[in-house]
């Protein structure tokens, strides 16, 4: 079939949008012409799905510091295997647990209907950690404004993640090594950890911790997580002993019972706190404590969690503008957890 010179050029301009519009500059508002009212839509299914489950809140979190630390913010977390990726990021062990998959697609199946073809789901995943969106899990105090304008990448790994992503097991000097590879300082690691005041952690990410002597970890609280460990086959344990149980809390570690609430998952630096006293669940979590600086930001924030608020806002959306690779193809998604050409 002969083309036209028209149709060429307009295959071609097409071609040149989704190789060069990874480039261009993330802007703030930049949707605001482009599709008028997505954030009105993302609200309001991000309110449902917070008033369902508060721990969603925790899961986006998580889900958007895994994405993007992995091949930047694309998007490349959500996808699903398929032949062009057969072991996708999601799959990787590091990545155990991770959710709110089902809460992207129904976002972006009603913005692709508002505004067909027009907002990344890595825009989306970036938007559901707004301030606004933010309010109900630290009462407005960690707030950025969020520059838009990404694409969603083709390509997401299993290895890539395994290798990107901190582990838990990590001690202080393989954690600092990796966040300077994303050009992260001592500071903004320790900034970034607080985020496990909230969520959860399978008993797999910490098996190591039940058996750490008394100089790492609290042995009330090493009783109480080989207690919560025993209830299944590994099972998730709440990160924050605040939002534990109280009975469980009050059999293990009674001198922690003022601490717990009724309401889990509060994003706040009681991580600090709790790191100082020793009831943390990751061990990469306590080895902050044994290097000097790291161990010197954790006193700081237990201190003003003011500072940490707003230092952890800036530290976010650092985190946020994490590009791709250099020559990296992207697009907008038609589903979040399949490239363009698998639909068809």
């Amino acid at each position: 079939m002969k083309l036209s010179a028209a149709v060429i050029f307009a295959l071609v301009a097409v071609q040149a949008a989704v190789l060069l519009a990874q480039a261009s500059e993330l802007e703030v508002g930049y949707y605001s012409k482009k599709c008028k009212g997505v954030e009105i839509v993302v609200k309001w299914h991000v309110i449902r799905a917070l008033k369902a489950n508060r721990r969603t809140g925790a899961a986006l979190v998580r889900l958007l510091f895994h994405d993007c630390f992995v091949r930047g913010c694309d998007g490349s977390v959500l996808l699903d295997a398929s032949s062009d990726n057969p072991h996708p990021e999601k799959e990787a062990p590091v990545n155990i647990g991770l959710a709110a998959f089902d809460l992207l697609e129904e976002i972006k199946a009603a913005v692709q209907k508002r505004c067909p073809g027009v907002v990344s789901c890595s825009d989306i995943l970036i938007d559901l950690r707004r301030p606004r969106r933010g309010q109900r899990l630290s009462n407005g105090h960690v707030h950025f404004a969020v520059p838009a304008g990404r694409l969603d990448g083709f390509v997401s790994k299993t290895e890539e993640a395994q290798a990107e992503l901190p582990d838990s097991t990590h001690d202080v000097q393989q954690l600092i090594d990796n966040f300077a590879r994303k050009n992260f300082t001592v500071e903004e690691l320790v900034i970034l950890t607080g985020a496990h005041s909230i969520g959860q952690g399978h008993c797999s990410s910490f098996r190591g911790r039940l058996s750490e002597p008394s100089s790492q970890i609290t042995p009330a609280y090493r009783d109480l997580l080989n207690y919560k460990c025993s209830q299944g086959s590994n099972p998730p344990v709440n990160n924050n002993v605040r939002d534990e149980d109280y009975d469980v809390v009050a059999r293990f570690t009674p001198g922690f019972t003022s601490r717990v609430r009724k309401i889990p998952d509060f994003l706040d630096n009681t991580f600090y706190h709790n790191n100082l006293a020793k009831i943390v669940t990751f061990h990469s979590d306590w080895t902050l404590l044994t290097h000097k600086e790291a161990f010197g930001h954790v006193v700081e924030y237990a201190d003003n969690g003011t500072l940490w608020d707003e230092d952890f806002s800036e530290s976010l959306l650092k985190l946020s503008k994490l590009p791709m690779p250099a020559g990296s193809k992207g697009e907008i998604r038609k589903k979040c957890s399949v490239v363009n050409h698998r639909l068809y």
